[in-house]
């Protein structure tokens, strides 16, 4: 699976970049291109075009049947899955969707819940999801990026940035390579990537993430990995002051 998305809907963290390496070769950057590679590699392969926020694409080509791929859409909302959710069956009857949904009609409809009446916050959702998946979700609505890995990192999962400062997502290490450089890394696991928030920890929401220097086997400079921040705590907004200040401002 591949996702390409513009920097207006997906804004690139800092330490996901790193200087060129002299005299590396690397694709042209750009939906268009990586898109018309990525169908050239794969007869199978379907292609979705986002206007200016991007494209996705999917195939089913050389997949393992444990952790397979799958591509939904329902009301302008694209998602594109690997990998294999285990209570599936609890989570269906809590959207109250039919015994047919699969994992892509599950996260489609936890995502519209989020966005639409945010009963509980997305690190929760996130949480909730009990198994072994990556996913990359756009709301062409709202122009909104939501993505995703287990706790474990269990599925092969990347993101980097290309050259025309696209945010690339794929489970194909070898395709982010060519399109982003060295300026690539896994995705963490643990994390959710959304376009309000940005990278953050679903299991350790509270906490900050810090990225860590990453250097390949040859010893250039990579994308970092970002890793949790035990020592950092987010700014959860409320004042740490008495009970006599005013707090009226604040709800």
């Amino acid at each position: 699976m591949l996702a390409v998305f513009d920097p207006t809907v997906a804004k690139c963290p800092e330490g996901l970049r790193s200087p060129p390496v002299a005299g590396g070769a690397v694709a042209a950057g750009g939906a268009g291109a990586l898109m018309k590679g990525f169908a050239g590699a794969h007869a199978d392969a379907v292609t979705v075009s986002l206007g200016p926020a991007g494209a996705l694409a999917y195939s089913a080509a050389n997949q393992s049947p444990l952790v397979p791929r799958l591509f939904g859409a329902v009301n302008d909302i694209f998602c594109l899955f690997q990998g294999h959710i285990e209570n599936i069956a609890s989570l269906k009857q809590h959207y109250g969707l039919s015994k047919t949904a699969t994992e892509v009609t599950i996260l489609i409809e936890a995502y519209r819940t989020l966005r639409d009446r945010g009963p509980l916050p997305a690190s929760q959702v996130v949480r909730d999801l009990s198994g072994k998946f990556a996913f990359i979700l756009y709301d062409t609505l709202s122009k909104s990026t939501f993505v995703a890995a287990d706790a474990d990192g269990s599925i092969p999962f990347f993101w980097g940035v290309d050259s025309e400062n696209h945010l690339v997502f794929s489970d194909n290490v070898d395709l982010l390579k060519a399109s982003c450089g060295n300026s690539f890394a896994p995705f963490p696991k643990g994390c959710f990537y959304t376009t309000s928030g940005g990278l953050q920890s679903f299991e350790h929401p509270l906490n900050e993430l810090k990225p860590v220097p990453r250097v390949d086997s040859q010893g250039q400079m990579c994308g970092s990995n970002y890793k949790v921040d035990s020592k950092a705590k987010k700014d959860s907004g409320i004042p740490r002051v008495g009970s006599a200040a005013d707090w009226s401002n604040h709800f």
